[in-house]
């Protein structure tokens, strides 16, 4: 299909932001159908947790491949090619018979949501040239991932009471196909082709150097630290919230409601960061408040029991506030990355440390509350966390004054 015009720059970033939406909502399903799947399956709460992170498996294990991948291939190629695979993974999760085929296909979803989401920042690097809406079109795409779970918290009850967890994984599947259609449509194939003829180079001589690059310079690793210190927790605290309000006694209207506020409001921070950074704020002090912010919002959270107004104002704190994290990372990533032809690469090893911490947090988190009997202890993951994200965020702020 030949595809139309492409869009203006703002145009463009909507696009691309309404793909990694729908992306989005394959992480944020599982939340809501926890306590269905733990009838229907017999899941333990460790268990739900590995059911949560799994879909990070293959970004904290093949980020930066997948980087590399995208910065040789094309972003759009592998968009495309990675929404197909959610399709097929969210479609065979859907007749799973037992939790150990849903475990394997959580992880079959997790590469396509990898390819499909990594090579974003990339494209919109590529085709957004005015830096001011570059930087306004990074941290929309910051939001893509709490406007998603935001959506899947909100629907994914009334969703899976009428059709059952299957049939909505079967529709997600579908969606993921049209986003790759639109994705086809109205965005241009990407301007690079694959070397071909006696003249190819081998795969790692062409990849090897941009590895390099990206590697030795120091700003890639500051980012990617930066995003698993901040990725785990919040992964964490909003995953089991849901959870938490139904072991609490609230009904399943109430626990979307609270749920879906919950993950949404981690948006406002997403495109603040980037509104601000296009005014010139200075990324450290943003990071800096946005860490602070979490560590106390967790402490409150989790720590004022039997004050639950006090405590749910604290949980929109912590997703708030620290939604300023990932809009100014992305910013950052493309700013510190080595050059042009690197961004999807640290994109990509930051999209690999982000898994990890997205990985870790939530069995860590539900295997301290399994220990202390509750979720009153919980907090002290998410403020080392966040101590120690304010340390990198001078780092950061260091690194981004250097660049040109």
């Amino acid at each position: 299909m030949t595809p139309a015009t492409p869009p203006d720059p703002r145009r463009l970033a909507a696009l691309v932001v309404a793909v990694g939406v729908t992306c989005a909502l394959h992480v944020g399903k599982l939340p809501v159908a926890i306590p269905v799947l733990r009838e229907s399956l017999g899941l333990s709460l460790v268990q739900a947790g590995f059911l949560l992170s799994l879909v990070q498996l293959a970004g904290m294990t093949l980020g930066l491949l997948v980087g590399l991948m995208a910065d040789r291939l094309g972003p759009r190629r592998v968009m495309l090619a990675g929404l197909c695979l959610l399709a097929a993974g969210s479609a065979l999760g859907a007749l799973a018979p037992h939790v150990t085929m849903l475990l394997a296909t959580r992880v079959l979803e997790g590469m396509g949501f990898l390819l499909a989401v990594l090579p974003a920042p990339g494209l919109l690097r590529q085709r957004v040239q005015h830096a001011p809406t570059l930087a306004r079109s990074l941290g929309w795409w910051g939001a893509y991932m709490p406007l998603g779970t935001a959506l899947a918290l909100l629907l994914g009850v009334p969703l899976l009471s009428a059709v059952g967890w299957r049939w909505a994984w079967l529709l997600l599947a579908l969606l993921s196909l049209l986003a790759a259609g639109g994705l086809s449509r109205w965005v241009a194939p990407d301007a690079q082709a694959l070397p071909s003829g006696p003249a190819a180079r081998p795969a790692a001589t062409l990849l090897g150097p941009r590895l390099k690059r990206t590697l030795r310079a120091s700003g890639p690793w500051w980012v990617a630290l930066a995003f698993f210190l901040y990725s785990g927790q919040w992964l964490a605290v909003v995953g089991f919230l849901p959870t938490v309000y139904h072991q609490a006694g609230y009904t399943g209207a109430a626990v979307a409601l609270l749920s879906a506020v919950a993950a949404g409001v981690n948006m406002a921070g997403n495109i603040g960061a980037g509104w601000w950074l296009a005014r010139g704020a200075r990324p450290g002090n943003v990071l800096a408040l946005a860490y602070g912010a979490m560590g106390a919002g967790a402490g409150v959270a989790f720590g004022a029991q039997g004050h639950p107004v006090l405590q749910y104002l604290a949980v929109l704190v912590f997703s708030g506030v620290g939604g300023l994290i990932p809009g100014t990372l992305f910013g950052l990533a493309v700013k510190l990355a080595p050059d042009d032809d690197t961004v999807s690469t640290t994109v990509g090893w930051m999209q690999q440390f982000s898994a990890l911490g997205q990985f870790l947090g939530p069995p860590l988190v539900a295997w301290v509350a399994t220990l202390a009997g509750g979720w009153h202890w919980t907090w002290i993951v998410t403020g080392v966390s966040s101590a120690l994200g304010m340390l990198l965020a001078g780092r950061l702020q260091a690194a981004w004054r250097a660049r040109p």
